[in-house]
């Protein structure tokens, strides 16, 4: 008997379902219906045709009406929207523009996916604010974009696609800010590991707003954005990304059974509480399958599996969905994120006991180039090593780390079966143990007994006074950066120093991503200390306290130094030889050194290219080598650092020459080393008087400096106990400045402002700001911020960053250099 099928809603769920019952009926009348204009589009495509990744509005169209009534002979009817169900006459009601009718059915797949949420607040419907769903919403944001042209943009929720639409707006130029009410965005990973993912949004110049709300939207000439902190932001446009939510207006109407979560209930045939009616989706709800609970998991993958089963069950053959685990993957501008299975989180929630490990490991084998670090981390079960979840973040090779992980969640397997896993390797692609080996070996480790392990965020519970913290990493790579109270080993010493080390104290042990430390607790252990290990190392420390660095900008570092009227290619000429320098992991000035050293030893017209991950290369580089002599032919941030090409000496055209010897600089530099009340004052004083005559005036804050340009408010970041500490005995801005003399515990500088005042003297103040008015250059030594533990967001509007080649570039250019 010919079966009579209707499927409402079209893209993976609907027109799946369509295709693979056609397969395996090829009588059966099926009629897909679906309200919108297109009934198969790849969504998830959609932020990045927006940000010019795809280039082509008709790559997003995964399939047309025609062609796929053509081959799979469907009846498929566009814009007719299925408004009602009346299951006890098998009927839907169906309207389509102004005709409306019934259809009648043997079966009813529903397919109508999620609906974006948008926050009921004031404002919302204001012109320039967005949500992005569909075909039609991409229309929308993408004409906007070509025709107001707007320089700002806001995007409101940092999920998944408010992180992608952060970064295209950025690629498409705009300004952008991301608003999310969470402490962090990418609510799938743990907050350790969304970090990582901030500082990758912050580096490309993405402003981030955590743990804040939407109030309100108002718009003049453009949008004001008015948040529950009291903030308030202006743009041009507003992307909403809050969240999705399933669409269950139609089954609630015709009486079906919703869940908990909002979804609509479908047992393990995905049969709702109708036995001729199915669902698949965004708007069903699902089993996880590692807690067993009903959740909401809107993802492309689990809707195509649906659409499968559903038609396998209403071609009498029977197939069960045992359920999702929500696997996720995300690029965010270089890096990659990605989870499987429960989070922290979850497993919190759900009461379910759980273990953690960290473990870092290179995408391919260490020696074959390019190989880049990955962060794995799983969680399993105490007692017998059942994995739970797993999350990595890294720039390659995340995508088939995580898909293992997902088989070996779905299939049950333990931490053990991870050791055990055999792997394609080859240099190219992967090492002899592989990071989901390494990850197995570390978890077992845990299991067995072999180390004991401490974690980040367990750190600032513990009481000091039991524990010896012991750094077991270089010297140097201590005096870069270590744990506060730490004291270091090198790992390599340590059966000789082992006297050093206090047995009536437990012993936390750290290295830079936990294999030194590993080795060093075994050797502890085995002399009758008992030690932890800080799992993942330091660098997951900095991670999982917002310090793994400072953000970038780095639209100025991406432009070249040519003059835009005669751009040159960074080509080389025949006969030239290109040297190539690593000097990533050295800090200003390490990088200009090794130039400058390098470039000694080549010829002229010779290039040089190097790679440095210094912030501040990018900046310093141009004034280097503007007033060395030589020619930068390009700068550039990459994926994984900045890269510069320099040839030794000028070229043909000129670029690279010295400023004429007898040429006299009209420049002033200031140098301000000091933090005293008077100092300051005397430095703008001088600053505005330069600039007054209209010179050329650059002013370089370095060390106390700083406090100058502090804000005189707090601002919310993460820093060390040490930062904490230090930041409190420094002055927090212009006004808690004191005199150098005669402070008298802050009288004097009271009473110096006191006089100012009487005589019509601008304070300090008015001269900050008087000085940014006329142009004057303020500048914040990067490298005595990252030292003093400044952070960018504390100091005042209108500052630059630099470097030390930076600073000197424009003291060159000056006649007049002050030190104060």
């Amino acid at each position: 008997m010919q079966k009579k099928i209707i499927i409402v809603g079209g893209v993976a769920g609907g027109a799946g379902a369509a295709a693979r019952l056609r397969r395996l009926d090829e009588q059966a009348e099926i009629i897909l219906f679906e309200k919108g204009e297109y009934i198969s589009f790849a969504n998830c495509g959609l932020p990045y045709y927006l940000g010019g990744v795809i280039s082509e509005r008709e790559k997003l169209l995964v399939q047309t009406v025609d062609k796929m009534e053509e081959r799979f002979h469907l009846d498929i009817r566009t814009r007719s929207e299925v408004t009602a169900i009346f299951p006890d006459v098998k009927e839907v009601e169906v309207v389509s523009g102004e005709q409306i009718y019934r259809e009648n059915y043997d079966y009813l797949v529903l397919s109508p996916g999620a609906a974006p949420v948008v926050p009921p607040v004031q404002g919302v419907g204001t012109e320039g604010i967005f949500t992005l769903r569909n075909m039609a919403d991409v229309d929308l944001v993408k004409n906007y974009l070509s025709n107001s042209k707007p320089r700002r943009g806001v995007v409101i929720g940092g999920g998944y696609v408010g992180v992608e639409m952060a970064e295209n707006l950025k690629q498409a130029g705009l300004d952008v800010v991301l608003i999310e009410a969470a402490d962090q965005v990418i609510g799938p990973l743990d907050q350790e590991m969304a970090r990582i993912l901030e500082k990758a949004l912050l580096d490309n110049g993405i402003k981030l707003v955590l743990k804040d709300m939407v109030e309100k939207f108002e718009r003049e000439d453009r949008i004001s954005v008015f948040l529950k902190s009291g903030r308030k932001l202006e743009t041009d446009l507003v992307v909403l990304a809050v969240g999705v939510k399933p669409d269950v207006k139609l089954a609630q109407e015709a009486g079906l059974a919703i869940g908990e979560k909002g979804g609509i209930k479908v047992d393990e045939h995905l049969r709702t509480s109708d036995p001729y009616i199915y669902a698949v989706g965004d708007a069903i709800e699902v089993k996880d399958l590692v807690s067993g609970q009903f959740s909401l998991i809107p993802l492309a993958g689990p809707a195509n599996k649906q659409a499968r089963i559903v038609a396998d069950n209403i071609c009498g053959r029977t197939t069960k969905y045992q359920g999702s685990q929500g696997t996720s993957i995300l690029k965010v501008f270089h890096l990659t994120g990605a989870a499987t299975g429960n989070n922290e989180k979850m497993l919190r929630a759900a009461g379910t006991p759980y273990l953690k490990s960290y473990t870092h490991s290179g995408s391919h084998a260490g020696y074959y180039p390019g190989a880049l670090t990955m962060t794995v981390k799983i969680l399993f079960a105490p007692e017998t090593g059942k994995i739970l979840g797993a999350q990595i973040v890294g720039s390659k090779g995340i995508d088939k780390r995580i898909d293992v992980l997902a088989a070996a969640i779905k299939q049950g397997m333990t931490v053990y079966d991870l050791e055990e896993l055999e792997l394609a390797y080859a240099p190219p692609f992967s090492s002899a143990k592989d990071p989901v080996n390494m990850a197995g070996f570390v978890a077992a480790n845990i299991l067995k007994g072999d180390v004991k392990v401490v974690h980040w965020d367990e750190m600032g519970k513990l009481n000091p006074d039991a524990y010896f913290i012991l750094d077991v990493r270089t010297k140097m790579e201590y005096e870069n950066g270590y744990y506060p109270g730490a004291v270091n080993i090198p790992l390599d010493n340590l059966r000789q120093r082992l006297n050093e080390i206090p047995k009536d104290k437990k012993l936390l042990v750290y290295c830079k991503i936990g294999l030194r430390g590993y080795l060093a607790c075994r050797i502890l252990t085995q002399n009758s200390f008992e030690a932890f290990n800080i799992s993942g190392g330091y660098d997951l420390y900095l991670a999982g306290t917002d310090q793994s660095g400072k953000s970038l900008n780095l639209d100025e570092q991406m432009t070249k130094i040519e003059d835009p009227e005669k751009p040159k290619k960074p080509e080389t000429e025949t006969g030239k030889k290109v040297i190539k320098i690593d000097a990533c992991g050295l800090q200003c000035p390490g990088p200009i050194m090794r130039v400058h050293q390098e470039l000694e030893n080549i010829s002229e017209g010779d290039i040089l290219e190097i790679h440095a991950t210094d912030p501040g290369f990018a900046i310093d580089i141009k004034a280097w080598c503007r007033r060395t002599g030589n020619t930068l032919l390009e700068v550039k941030a990459t994926d994984m650092d900045h890269v510069a090409l320099i040839r030794k000496g000028s070229d043909n055209e000129g670029n690279g020459a010295q400023v004429p010897t007898g040429e006299l600089p009209q420049g002033k530099s200031l140098l301000v080393f000091s933090g005293d009340l008077d100092k300051a004052m005397a430095s703008f004083i001088i600053a505005n008087g330069a600039a007054a005559m209209g010179r050329k005036v650059t002013m370089f804050f370095t060390f106390w400096g700083l406090n100058i340009l502090r804000k005189d408010r707090a601002v919310p970041v993460n820093k060390t106990l040490m930062e904490q500490m230090f930041a409190l005995m420094m002055p927090r801005g212009s006004r808690k400045l004191t005199l150098s003399k005669m402070n008298m515990g802050g009288m004097g500088g009271k009473m110096i402002r006191g006089i100012m005042k009487r005589k019509n003297i601008a304070s300090l103040e008015e001269l900050i700001d008087q000085a940014k008015a006329q142009g004057v250059k303020l500048v914040a030594c990067t490298m005595s911020m990252d030292v003093m533990g400044i952070r960018k967001e504390e100091l005042i509007d209108g500052i630059e960053f630099g470097g030390v080649a930076a600073y000197l570039a424009d003291a060159e250019e000056s006649n007049v250099n002050l030190f104060i």
